[in-house]
């Protein structure tokens, strides 16, 4: 087994090089077309590594795909958001995985103790509990021979030696009802789970970031997104699409969408409200859409329309980090700051400066764009 684990560690590190993260050059041609692909697809790599290992795989963006795949000999791994994810499709997918399907999916929500659930139901529906590494009690020695800890490790039938992998250890699985057939601990905490279900099987992980284009190569990623999906057909499903334009500016800019219709309903309304004799109509040079919305941009950057930018800015970045990090809002400035340096791969020092309160001075047109470049770069991070 070991042997075959080098092989396939091989055949994904030659992978995973033509996905090289933003941020990294290449030289060739083969690997400059990869990289927009790997931009919009964070888990380009690994499709392109189970194909290798000669499996059907196909990525969908939505459940509606579901109907259509035999659950038997298949995968299905749910590596996005489930957010939106409702009682009947839990259902559906729990049916399909009862007829014989391997379902994979990633705790997106920690236990609270005083409600008796977690917001993410399909995780309550296996009977699993999700709570950060730092609450567990009574945790166990560190094993005096055990040189990484903080990896996670998957121990086999018949082998001497686990495989290593690399868990978000800040967060652990509990299994209150003794369920579980088997899990995989780092040095103090659960990270992964199988259960039976029906015909077909269940796997709960804690994250999916090790099997994301910069991750999957390093320790035994890669081996173990073979060994949950080995002889099966494979369905990643994440969605890939980008939000419309009037979508992000309502999300991200309401105030001016706000300023710019009332603008418009006065517009009409004066326009339509007659006082004194008819005057000559005006020439249409002043009635341009242009010259509205240049003169609500330019109130609204007198005022303090920089702050406010920036502002939401901010704010977008601490909502993102909440979906990410639970019990996010509840640490303090500093660790907040280390997390986020932790999820977007930046200097905690840059965190800092791009989140802290902003002088009221107005800034320059070229320190104002800097620091719009820097908030989105963070946000698209996330």
């Amino acid at each position: 087994m070991a042997g075959a684990w080098r092989a396939v560690r091989g055949v994904a590190w030659r992978v995973v090089l033509l996905f090289v993260p933003q941020g990294h050059t290449l030289s060739g041609s083969r690997r400059s077309r990869r990289l927009p692909e790997a931009r919009a697809n964070p888990y380009l790599a690994a499709e392109q590594f189970l194909r290798k290992q000669s499996l059907a795989v196909t990525h969908a963006n939505s459940l509606d795909v579901l109907p259509g795949i035999d659950p038997r000999q298949h995968s299905l791994l749910l590596l996005g958001d489930r957010s939106t994810m409702t009682a009947r499709q839990i259902d559906q997918v729990l049916n399909w995985t009862r007829a014989g399907g391997r379902l994979l999916f990633v705790a997106e929500s920690l236990w609270d103790e005083k409600t008796g659930q977690s917001k993410d139901p399909l995780l309550d529906r296996v009977q699993l509990h999700q709570t950060l590494s730092k609450d567990l009690r009574d945790l166990p020695p560190d094993p005096i021979d055990d040189p990484y800890p903080e990896l996670t490790k998957l121990y086999l039938e018949d082998e001497d030696a686990p495989a290593y992998v690399s868990f978000d250890t800040e967060f652990h699985l509990e299994d209150p009802k003794n369920i579980a057939q088997a899990w995989a601990n780092s040095g103090k905490a659960t990270h992964m789970m199988q259960l039976d279900h029906g015909l077909g099987s269940i796997t709960v992980v804690t994250d999916a970031d090790l099997w994301k284009n910069p991750a999957i190569d390093q320790y035994d990623n890669a081996w173990l997104l073979w060994y949950l999906s080995a002889d099966t057909g494979v369905t990643l499903l994440y969605n890939t699409d980008h939000d419309s334009l009037l979508t992000l500016l309502l999300r991200y800019f309401p105030q001016a969408l706000v300023a710019l219709a009332a603008l418009i309903i006065l517009g009409c309304w004066h326009v339509g409200v007659r006082q004194g004799p008819i005057l000559e109509s005006a020439p249409r040079a002043r009635r341009q859409l242009q010259e509205h919305l240049r003169t609500s941009a330019d109130f609204m950057w007198r005022r303090n329309g920089q702050n406010n930018l920036l502002q939401a800015l901010q704010q977008d970045i601490l909502r993102r980090a909440r979906r990410r990090h639970p019990g996010f809002e509840q640490l303090a400035v500093t660790e907040q700051w280390l997390v986020l340096a932790r999820l977007t791969r930046q200097p905690t020092r840059a965190i800092s400066q791009a989140l802290s309160p902003r002088p009221k001075q107005r800034l320059s047109s070229a320190e104002f764009s800097r620091q719009v470049a820097h908030l989105q770069t963070l946000r698209n991070a996330l």
